[in-house]
């Protein structure tokens, strides 16, 4: 058995890379299979929350001719913050690699390097475009452990929008404009997103999740829990990224409309508009207040039950054509 090194897609401006994975120790279990149904998607889910992580394992990226060395933290997470000395832009590949009992590991994965007169789009992921159940615990558990990923439900019309906004003032489509998956579940679900969004054809996206759980018990709190770190993931973007104007898309099941004004009030010349998913039967009056607010800071906003109400928004505002 060898140790598994997991990469995530990384991002750029343009002084700085970052790119970031997880090595886990050698393991029995097989990965996630998308195929499996019922009780084997079941067991394939909770064997994602069983990896075990490798701490302090030496690690090497390999970027522009040169070989940078680090180690992981102790949850086995690995990030490289290093000086960008290239001129590409869009997406780019890197390699990361380890020894194992002499033998070489290697990875690959890419990153992105927007310019700066695109927008960016961060986009939460639970009961935003990904079918959740996020206010009836035991139904989205239910829905984890027993749908598998071909079974999981998309908003309908979420990708018709998506696509356009990535497309928003591009006249080159193969520079499309940079998304960000930011959410409260775990990096251990980021196959199964990634996958997700690949069936659906939605935009591809650097993914920012919360810290790995390596814990059964940890399991059945998934996705809970405080949400500061989405705060905090959030605010970093627009610092990474300064020049870039955003659109921030939600929804009410928890706190983002409420993350989403913090952030709008610390950035008042950045964010362009706010889209907030109705996820019950009623709209929330906390919602609606805190997004009049926000219409008196100039961002536009949107409160919407269906995704085509989105798309008349973006386009009444000349967001998407």
């Amino acid at each position: 058995m060898k140790p598994i090194l997991k990469l995530y897609r990384g991002y750029a401006n343009d002084q700085e890379l970052i790119v970031m994975g997880h090595v886990f120790l050698p393991t029995k279990d097989t990965d996630y299979d998308f195929q499996d149904k019922n009780f084997k998607n079941a067991s394939s889910i909770i064997g994602m929350y069983r990896m075990k992580t490798w701490p302090n394992a030496d690690i090497y990226l390999t970027h522009n001719n040169a070989v940078i060395h680090t180690r992981t933290l102790g949850d086995g997470y690995f990030k490289f913050c290093i000086p960008l000395t290239q001129d590409n832009y869009g997406w780019v590949a890197y390699e990361v690699s380890l020894t194992y009992n002499e033998e070489t590991i290697t990875a690959k994965d890419s990153y992105i390097r927007p310019k700066i007169d695109n927008i960016g789009i961060i986009s939460d992921i639970d009961d935003t475009f990904l079918v959740s159940y996020t206010m009836n615990p035991l139904k989205k558990l239910y829905n984890l452990l027993f749908h598998n990923i071909n079974r999981r439900k998309i908003f309908e019309d979420v990708t018709a929008h998506y696509q356009a906004l990535s497309q928003s003032g591009r006249k080159d489509k193969e520079e499309l404009n940079i998304f960000f998956y930011v959410s409260s579940s775990e990096w251990n679900l980021y196959r199964f997103i990634v996958k997700f969004t690949e069936i659906h054809n939605l935009p591809k996206a650097v993914l920012l999740l919360k810290d790995i759980k390596t814990s059964l018990s940890n399991f059945f709190w998934t996705g809970r829990g405080g949400h500061n770190h989405k705060f905090e993931k959030i605010k970093h973007i627009l610092e990474f990224y300064p020049n870039l104007k955003y659109v921030l898309i939600g929804d009410d099941s928890q706190e983002d409309p409420y993350l989403y004004e913090a952030i709008a009030k610390i950035f008042p010349l950045t964010i362009q508009a706010i889209y907030i998913r109705q996820t019950s039967k009623r709209k929330k009056q906390k919602v609606i207040n805190t997004l009049k607010n926000l219409e008196s800071l100039k961002v536009e906003v949107c409160y919407f039950k269906k995704s085509k109400e989105a798309i008349a928004h973006s386009k009444r505002i000349g967001l998407i054509q």
